[in-house]
């Protein structure tokens, strides 16, 4: 028992290089994750969580909301009012 020796070092130096970039392909990329990462559905339909999520929620107190807290008044009224 007790320590182990240390392994020997074989000298040997590991470099990561970085191949050269094509411009008009880096700008593609670019291009091609804003679009995917950028996308917003419009319209989007509400989403209800399962029934054991509620649940828990529930009994956390997560689901109780005062509709006159001032935080979550602009939630609460109506976008034609």
């Amino acid at each position: 028992m007790g320590n182990k020796p240390a392994k020997e070092d074989k000298g040997e130096i590991l470099v990561r290089v970085m191949p050269p970039l094509d411009r008009a392909f880096v700008k593609w990329l670019a291009q091609d994750l804003e679009r995917i990462h950028g996308f917003k559905v419009k319209n989007q339909p509400p989403i209800r969580p399962p029934d054991h999520y509620i649940e828990y929620m529930r009994l956390q107190g997560w689901l109780d909301v005062d509709l006159d807290d001032p935080d979550i008044a602009r939630l609460a009224k109506s976008p034609r009012a």
